[in-house]
């Protein structure tokens, strides 16, 4: 059987669309069938021209599809790719979390498996934290959390983060680690428990 994963990012610069670029690469590798969507953007629009970056990024991926509460209920597992902000994850994609209400409500956000990504400038500068708010709302969602622990060796040139693939960004956007290896992993990781689920349920 094969696993339907959405893969749901934010990204103002473009790290975490790379991240969900490496990990939908993987996931069909796998087999899976993938869907590739962005929180939609909240931010005013003179903040992100005020940043070359930012605005180069926005209009870069503005052709790919923004995410609706359908990417939830067709998936069996999603995995999440969010920046830190302030050591939680960006408004953006919590303003996509919280308007799915209505799934959870009628419980069609149980025994989704879960799994998320995060980066940050500086190491200690909320990458744990930030997958760690996101989780918090995915236990409220009767989710199943498929975090990669300490799985696999590749994990420790990355970082070593166990809630999930995590990377330092450099003021210039330069990622620090690398964490390619990483981000497959997690993939394949939360594929093989998805299929577990699935296989098991039916």
């Amino acid at each position: 059987m094969s696993v339907k994963l959405s893969i749901i990012y934010y990204s103002s610069t473009g790290t975490n669309y790379q991240l969900a670029q490496w990990a939908k690469a993987a996931a069909e590798a796998k087999g899976a069938e993938v869907r590739l969507v962005k929180a939609s953007e909240t931010a005013p629009m003179e903040a992100i021209e005020s940043n070359p970056a930012w605005k180069e990024h926005y209009e870069a991926t503005k052709d790919v599809p923004e995410a609706t509460s359908d990417d939830i209920t067709w998936a069996d597992a999603l995995l999440f790719s969010v920046p830190s902000r302030f050591g939680t994850m960006p408004s953006q994609m919590k303003q996509y979390i919280d308007s799915q209400g209505g799934l959870w409500a009628t419980g069609q956000t149980i025994n989704k498996v879960v799994s998320a990504m995060s980066s940050a400038q500086n190491p200690h500068g909320g990458q744990e934290a930030t997958i760690l708010s996101l989780y918090t709302s995915m236990m409220h969602w009767g989710a199943i959390i498929a975090a990669p622990g300490y799985s696999d060796p590749v994990l420790f040139g990355a970082g070593g983060n166990p809630y999930g693939t995590s990377v330092t960004v450099s003021g210039e956007g330069e990622m620090q680690e690398d964490v390619k290896g990483a981000v497959e992993h997690q993939v394949n990781r939360t594929l093989d428990i998805t299929s577990m689920v699935v296989n098991g349920s039916n």
